[in-house]
């Protein structure tokens, strides 16, 4: 994967380990990206009715063939966020909703701004068993959750979610995978989840704006969506009231510049191998958590844990935090402690850098 880091022009002054706040353009994406706005300035609505609809289209089929889910319960959105609050403004209220406690706010607030029926699991070492035992107890119907949290980088086994599917299930799965879409070699239709949603500016490389929700069989049996507009219905003044459960998602125009760079970067992810970037991220997460454990800097709850992303929460204040900031290392400062994450275009010797950094100041 080192050949892929001339790619992506920040990591010839700095160490990125920041992809858990914003992924990278590569340059590629950028030449790409200035030929869209090139031909729409000479072209103007010529363009835009010439490229729109198709590229839209080849977006939409290129996203369900990566993540193996139905093109026709693939929905493009502008972010996850949005996406979410129109599901879940078409849930019934008498639904149980089980969420993780400090999941991403954008995750839990739709459900308890709308005054569902919420109970909550800690995020502890023992997320799995906690999560059986609330559905076993509380006659739980609906499971929310990151399929990686966005704080401290712990993943929820699919195993486990597999496990649980099978004995409940009645249970709907609604998950997160901002943290996760483009870090594993995933099928959507195969996997226990029910409706799979993200934004894609993080680990999927593709800018700000874009975003989808991959929906299984059936769910518009579950979820009212009263979302409507006249793009979701293909510009048919006939089809107002026969609009597909998926269109709803997209009642307005969508952006050819945002969503065309989704198509671009998924198709040099896939060009990369889904599988030995998955494998890469697998090398360097085992690394970063031997080297990060061995300082005495991860949580009791990551160190207890088999597997784990490759986000890290390390404890330090913020001296720390500008002695790595000073030191070229790009991270945040999440909770009350700093976020490092690495991506396919990490490398170890990044890794065995902030190692050396962090050996110095702690």
């Amino acid at each position: 994967m080192k050949n892929t880091r001339k790619h992506f022009p920040v990591l010839s002054q700095y160490i990125y380990a920041n992809t858990a706040s914003a992924g990278l353009l590569n340059d590629d994406l950028m030449e790409w990206r200035q030929e869209h706005d090139l031909d729409y300035l000479i072209g103007g609505s010529n363009f835009r009715n010439k490229v729109a609809a198709k590229l839209v289209s080849e977006t939409r089929e290129v996203v369900a063939n990566f993540f193996g889910a139905k093109k026709e319960n693939t929905a493009l959105v502008q972010n996850f966020t949005l996406g979410l609050n129109m599901l879940v403004e078409g849930l019934d209220r008498s639904h149980k909703i089980l969420l993780v406690k400090d999941d991403y706010p954008s995750l839990n607030w739709p459900f308890e701004y709308r005054g569902f029926d919420v109970s909550y699991v800690e995020l502890c070492a023992s997320l799995e068993e906690s999560i059986r035992n609330k559905i076993q107890e509380q006659n739980i119907s609906v499971l929310a959750l990151s399929l990686v949290q966005w704080t401290n980088g712990i993943q929820i086994s699919m195993n486990f979610l597999t496990d649980i599917k099978n004995k409940f299930p009645n249970l709907k799965i609604i998950a997160d995978g901002t943290q996760f879409c483009g870090t594993s070699n995933f099928d959507f239709e195969s996997s226990p989840l029910d409706v799979l949603g993200a934004s894609a500016y993080k680990w999927l490389l593709s800018g700000y704006g874009n975003g989808f929700m991959l929906f299984k069989d059936g769910m518009e049996d579950v979820f009212a969506v009263k979302t409507i507009g006249y793009n979701a219905s293909g510009h048919d003044m006939d089809a107002r009231d026969k609009i597909p459960f998926a269109n709803r998602f997209e009642p307005g125009h969508l952006d050819t510049l945002n969503f065309g760079s989704l198509k671009f970067s998924l198709e040099y992810l896939n060009s990369l191998g889904k599988a030995t970037i998955e494998n890469q991220l697998k090398l360097l997460s085992k690394k970063a958590k031997e080297e990060f454990g061995r300082l005495g800097l991860l949580s009791k709850n990551v160190l207890e844990r088999e597997g784990h992303s490759t986000i890290f929460n390390i404890k330090g204040d913020n001296t720390l935090f500008e002695k790595l900031t000073e030191n070229g290392v790009i991270c945040s400062q999440r909770g009350e402690g700093i976020r490092l994450s690495f991506h396919f275009y990490n490398s170890e010797e990044d890794i065995d850098k902030v190692v050396k950094i962090l050996k110095t100041a702690i």
